[in-house]
C-alpha cells in the first residue's frame, strides 16, 4: 500500500488547504489514493481539473480517485458523472477529520461517494492549522475563507461560502511557533483578506490584526499581506505601511479593471480614481511600496476606450507584477449572460497588457541596479527582496536565512548579484 498523492491547481490558499489535508489523510490512515484539489475561477480551470484527473486516472489506474476543492463544491455532479472519479467531497468536508478517517476505513461503502453540503452554512474557519506550508523560509498562514461579495464575474463565494475569520489570539499563537521553527517571513492569506474581522467579537480590522502581530512577536522579521482589496484597507493598515518596516512594502491589489462603467457592471465597490488614491497614499507613506494587480482583459461589454483605461491604471497606480486574466465566461455568474467581447480581441488585449506588465518589470528591475536589499534565502542560488522581486545569486546561501546584497543588474526577469 502506498500514500495518498495529492495534486494541487488554483490559488495559494488552496496549496495551505492541501497540506491541511496530507496531515488530515496521514491521520486517518489513508492509503492508495490520488486527491485532486480543483479551481473553479473560470471555465478554464473545470476544463484542465477535469483533463488532470483523466491524467491522473491512467497513471494510477489501481488508486482511488478523490476531487475536492472549488470545483467540487460548485459543480459536484460533474465530477461524480466522471468514471475516474471515486469521491467527490467539499470544501468544508476536506477540512474535517471524520471525512478522512471514513475515506481510509470503507472507502465506499458505507462513506457517501459525493459528500458536498451547503457551504452557505459555514459559520466557521477550519482551525487546522498547518506549521510550516512553504518553503523553508517562508510560511503562509490562513487568516480568513470565503467572501461575502458578489462581483458578477465570480464563482468562488458559491465555492468558498461566506466570510469567516480565525481569531487573532489563534493566529498570533501560530506565528509565534513558526517563527520558533525558524521561518524568517509569514504570509497572511485568505479569499477576502481585508474582511477579516468583521465577523468576530468587537469586529476589528486588518490592520488591527498586522499590528498586533507586530506587537506580540517581535522577532518575526518579516510578515507580508498577499492580496487585498484596497477600498476595505482600515486606517491601522495604513499606520503599518506607514511605520512597521517588517511589513513588507509589497502589495497585490485586486483591481480587475481600470474604467468605471465596466467597475460597476463587475460590481466592484471601488472607482478607478479610488485605486489610484490609495496606490499614492500608499507610496507617499512607503515611498519603496511595489503593486502587484489583477487585471482582466475583455470583460463583457469592454470597448476598446474601457479597456485603454486599464493599460492606464498601470502607470496611474504605479503597478509593477500584473496577473492578467482574459475573461471567459463563467457559468452561474451574472457576467456569463452579458453581452460578449469577441474571442479574438479578448486575447489581444490580454497580450497588450501583458506586454505592458513586462515594460513594468523592467523598469523596477533598472531601478534596483546599485541598491542595497534585504533577500530572503527560498534556495541556494535564489532569494526574494521585500518588494518579492527575485534575485539571483551566483554563490550559494543558507536557505532561509535574509542576506544583505546590492544589486549588480538584472537579466530581464530577476535581480542579479
Amino acid at each position: 500500500m502506498t500514500a495518498p498523492k495529492f495534486t494541487t491547481l488554483g490559488c495559494r490558499l488552496n496549496a495551505y488547504e492541501t497540506e491541511a489535508m496530507k496531515d488530515l489523510a496521514a491521520q486517518a490512515g489513508l492509503e492508495n489514493a490520488v486527491v485532486v484539489n480543483t479551481c473553479a475561477v473560470t471555465a478554464e480551470a473545470v476544463r484542465k481539473a477535469r483533463q488532470e484527473i483523466r491524467k491522473l486516472r491512467r497513471d494510477n489506474p489501481d488508486a482511488k480517485v478523490i476531487v475536492t476543492g472549488c470545483a467540487a463544491q460548485t459543480e459536484p455532479d460533474t465530477f461524480a458523472r466522471m468514471d475516474e472519479v471515486d469521491a467527490v467531497i467539499g470544501n468544508t468536508e476536506k477540512m474535517t477529520p471524520d471525512t478522512w478517517k471514513g475515506l481510509a476505513a470503507n472507502f465506499i461503502g458505507q462513506t457517501e461517494s459525493v459528500q458536498v453540503n451547503d457551504i452557505m452554512s459555514v459559520t466557521e474557519t477550519a482551525q487546522h492549522l498547518i506549521d510550516g506550508f512553504g518553503t523553508r523560509s517562508r510560511a503562509y498562514v490562513q487568516v480568513q475563507n470565503g467572501c461575502d461579495h458578489r462581483c458578477t464575474f465570480c464563482i468562488i463565494p458559491y465555492g468558498r461560502g461566506n466570510s469567516r475569520s480565525v481569531p487573532a489570539g489563534v493566529i498570533v499563537d501560530q506565528i509565534k511557533r513558526l517563527v520558533d521553527k525558524g521561518f524568517n517571513e509569514v504570509v497572511l492569506t485568505g479569499v477576502d483578506l481585508t474582511s477579516w474581522g468583521a465577523d468576530l467579537p468587537a469586529t476589528p480590522q486588518l490592520g488591527d490584526l498586522v499590528m498586533r502581530i507586530l506587537k506580540l512577536v517581535p522577532d518575526l522579521p518579516r510578515l507580508r499581506i498577499s492580496s487585498i482589496d484596497s477600498i476595505e484597507v482600515d486606517d491601522n493598515l495604513m499606520m503599518a505601511i506607514a511605520t512597521e518596516p517588517r511589513l513588507m512594502p509589497h502589495l497585490h491589489l485586486s483591481l480587475q479593471h481600470g474604467d468605471d462603467l465596466i467597475l460597476k457592471r463587475m460590481k466592484r465597490r471601488h472607482l478607478r480614481d479610488d485605486a489610484i488614491r490609495f496606490a499614492e497614499d500608499a507610496r507617499k507613506m512607503r515611498p519603496d511600496m511595489t503593486f502587484g494587480a489583477d487585471i482582466i482583459a475583455g470583460f463583457p461589454t469592454e470597448t476598446e476606450a474601457q479597456f485603454e483605461n486599464s493599460l492606464k491604471l498601470v502607470d496611474d497606480c504605479h503597478l509593477t507584477w500584473l496577473h492578467v486574466f482574459p475573461y471567459s465566461p463563467r457559468q452561474g455568474t451574472p457576467a456569463a449572460r452579458m453581452p460578449q467581447v469577441d474571442g479574438r480581441a479578448i486575447k489581444d488585449r490580454a497580450a497588450r497588457l501583458r506586454a505592458l506588465g513586462q515594460i513594468a518589470v523592467t523598469r523596477h528591475l533598472s531601478a534596483q541596479h546599485g541598491r542595497a536589499h534585504n533577500v530572503l534565502m527560498e534556495a541556494p542560488d535564489m532569494g526574494r527582496t521585500e518588494q518579492f522581486t527575485e534575485v539571483k545569486f551566483t554563490d550559494s546561501q543558507p536557505v532561509g536565512q535574509i542576506v544583505p546584497v546590492k544589486i549588480r543588474g538584472d537579466d530581464g526577469q530577476r535581480l542579479m548579484v
